[in-house]
């Protein structure tokens, strides 16, 4: 599997959309640094472009790197290696790749502007750690799809529709129980409910990390408290963990069924 994780990692650092995916980070970093003259709204910043552009950024390359890559699985599974390892190692090539070129693309410009030195390194290197989470999580998502889908146009458009559910459709429905509902305590539910979502639960470490959690609404006083603790902080962590290891199960079982 490791020897697979390496082909699929080199694999795409040899392509030209990874050093593209690189360079837009790298540039994206450099604009707000220039603009914003404050690491601390640079992160707020940024905070809105990962939650959503990474989640999506993962889920595109994932799909679309199992469907390009077919005929090179086909070849593997001919060959006495395990069908886990063959998915999960090209999983994680991916999800290496990307998460690479993530980290360096954001990580130069503020290590140049003076990272170390400032207030904020530990808010910065939060907001790396859960673009991280996101990208493991949504191209093992997408993974999955691919897996349970010959079809490469359903893949997409399941893939597409798992990620605008999660970012978009997700807080519309929850809004729409809250304003419905507001005769009742929903505190817990919406605290509940946020574990549930990765990219909602990562935008909540941000905010509360960022020490601006009124922008979560009146039930910014919950998650404050739970979130702020370092209890809930592991805990969220640990959903996010959570969030890696059942898809890439779910990958790994899929692949042991499949009649390939």
């Amino acid at each position: 599997m490791f020897k697979i994780i390496k082909y699929s990692f080199f694999d795409l650092m040899r392509s030209r959309w990874s050093y593209a995916y690189l360079a837009f980070y790298f540039l994206l970093a450099i604009v707000l640094l220039f603009l914003n003259n404050d690491l601390s709204k640079a992160v707020i910043t940024l905070m809105n472009v990962i939650t959503v552009l990474v989640p999506l950024i993962g889920t595109v390359f994932g799909i679309m790197y199992y469907y390009d890559s077919k005929e090179f699985t086909q070849l593997l599974l001919a060959q006495p290696i395990k069908r886990s390892s063959i998915f999960l190692g090209q999983y994680f090539g991916v999800a290496v790749s990307l998460s690479m070129s993530l980290l360096i693309g954001l990580g130069i410009p503020f290590v140049i502007y003076g990272l170390f030195s400032s207030s904020v390194i530990w808010d910065f290197s939060l907001l790396l750690v859960t673009g991280v989470f996101l990208t493991f999580i949504f191209t093992a998502i997408s993974f999955y799809i691919g897996l349970c889908n010959e079809n490469k146009i359903k893949g997409f458009g399941y893939a597409i529709v798992i990620w605008l559910f999660l970012a978009v459709i997700f807080d519309g429905i929850l809004l729409l129980l809250m304003v419905y509902f507001n005769d009742y305590p929903l505190d817990n539910f919406a605290l509940g409910a946020s574990m549930f979502n990765p990219i909602d639960l990562s935008r909540i470490l941000i905010l509360l990390k960022l020490d601006i959690s009124a922008l979560l609404g009146y039930t910014g006083a919950v998650f404050q408290k739970f979130f702020g603790t370092r209890l809930g902080l592991l805990i969220a962590l640990s959903m996010l963990s959570f969030w890696v290891a059942v898809p890439a199960l779910l990958i790994q079982r899929k692949s042991l069924r499949r009649d390939f």
